[in-house]
């Protein structure tokens, strides 16, 4: 295949290893999905850089553990919020500048949290257009934060609306990105489409609450299947399908328990460094390159579609020998070329290393800065229900200096070890949120202020 390829990254939030039908879910009606997966290869080892929602964003983008791009933690917290001074920094090389460095045509549409100051929005990083949330849909004015800034719809720079009605959204997003789509038929074309579902609170359309089987979380799901579905129908009638890679994945795994979402059969969820919170679900589909109906269990990471979007891309000389990456190329393993060129993952929260694994094995470091040390044979326990560390005392003894290296790279707070290859963070002065509270101003009713909207309990 001499002709570049067209470039589609889908990332939905807070979705669930389980929540899929390809991936074994019995609740969630997924079809489009599923023919994605029969289309493509589905990942089962895939794994995001964090198992939450902006330093899980920002290594996928830059190809970098969070803690290499600074993006442990933010002001003390996990995550980003409205108004904080800090973000990615604009001197890192995101996916959208190195393919917009090749000739691509770059559109970031939904969900960013990597900073919402001017100097931290998707424009500063490579897109050429920016149509969404800068931040998660529940950082507006609602019941339990009554007193925050309402929630900016932005396009570019700008915001366009305040406190939308969430329930629009995804059909919004989906419009916006099948039009990115025809206005550049004719040249590569790099679409990042990140949605606000499952993130709670859901608001979803009345169509595909009615069709649930699975509650809110169900038609939240059937929402983005939907969507999926209309971008790959845009792709066949304008005949970009077969040399267009289309990625689907979630930035983290699901929430608790008794929320509707499924993690299955994973331990732990969204937040915590078990499998749970961070394998998630990847379907990646290219039938000019990929053959239908694969399986890979090789170890994969969002921070390895960089490199492997640079390489089929054709990008020269992308890669900043004074900002490196951790990503590898995937092409050869996607497409059946050659073996997996990595078999090692590094499980951070914030900035500590809480996990490592290598091929099969992965050793607990610490959780919540508790000191542990269990070992799970993964290809036989993805569980992680049976600790084997006494059993294997030298697997224990690799995996803790494999750590180490790591740590000498990239730092581990709990041990106040601070790691030679981190770079810091964007920094601005001044912050401040993109919008305020007027009482003059005509909001739109937020449809979290209605008591009887259905939400994650129903």
């Amino acid at each position: 295949m001499t002709q570049r390829p067209n470039i589609v990254l889908i990332n939905a939030d807070d979705l669930g290893y389980g929540d899929l039908g390809c991936y074994g879910s019995m609740r969630n009606d997924t079809p489009h999905l599923d023919r994605l997966a029969a289309e493509g290869v589905r990942l089962t080892d895939f794994y995001m850089a964090s198992p939450v929602c902006s330093p899980s964003r920002g290594g996928m983008l830059t190809g970098c553990y969070p803690p290499r791009i600074g993006f442990g933690e933010f002001v003390g917290r996990p995550v980003l919020f409205p108004g904080d001074p800090v973000g990615l920094d604009p001197a890192e090389r995101t996916m959208a500048r190195v393919l917009g460095d090749a000739g691509y045509a770059t559109a970031a549409i939904g969900k960013w949290h990597c900073g919402d100051q001017p100097e931290f929005l998707p424009t500063r990083h490579g897109f050429d257009s920016y149509f969404g949330i800068p931040f998660s849909n529940d950082m507006g004015r609602q019941r339990e934060h009554e007193d925050w800034p309402p929630l900016p719809l932005m396009s570019g720079e700008s915001v366009v609306q305040e406190q939308p009605d969430q329930r629009s959204l995804t059909e919004r997003y989906t419009v916006a990105a099948t039009r990115f789509i025809e206005e550049n038929a004719h040249q590569p074309f790099f679409l990042y489409l990140a949605h606000m579902y499952v993130h709670v609170p859901l608001f979803v359309p009345a169509p595909f609450l009615a069709a649930s089987r699975n509650g809110g979380y169900g038609g939240a799901v059937a929402a983005l299947d939907w969507s999926t579905g209309v971008v790959m129908d845009t792709l066949r009638r304008l005949g970009l399908e077969e040399n267009t890679i289309v990625v689907f994945t979630s930035d983290n795994g699901s929430r608790a328990r008794g929320e509707g979402g499924s993690n299955d059969p994973l331990r732990g969820h969204k937040a915590q460094t078990w499998e749970g919170g961070q394998r998630v679900a990847c379907v990646v589909r290219w039938p000019a390159a990929i053959p239908a109906g694969g399986v890979c269990d090789a170890v994969t990471r969002s921070i390895d579609l960089l490199p492997t979007f640079a390489a089929v891309a054709g990008a020269a000389d992308w890669a900043d020998p004074a900002r490196p990456v951790d990503g590898v190329d995937l092409t050869a393993l996607l497409t059946g070329a050659g073996p997996a060129p990595n078999e090692t993952f590094a499980y951070y929260y914030m900035d500590d290393l809480e996990a490592v694994r290598v091929g099969d094995w992965k050793l607990h470091l610490s959780k919540r800065r508790d000191p542990m040390r269990e070992l799970y044979d993964l290809r036989t326990d993805a569980a992680e229900t049976h600790d084997v560390a006494a059993d294997h005392p030298d697997v224990v003894a690799r995996l803790e200096a494999v750590a180490e290296t790591i740590r000498a790279d990239l730092g581990d707070a709990r041990l106040g070890v601070v790691g030679a290859g981190r770079r810091p963070q964007g920094r601005v002065e001044d912050a401040q949120p993109l919008t305020s509270y007027r009482e003059d101003h005509p909001y739109l009713v937020a449809m979290y202020d209605l008591p009887d909207m259905p939400t994650m309990a129903g």
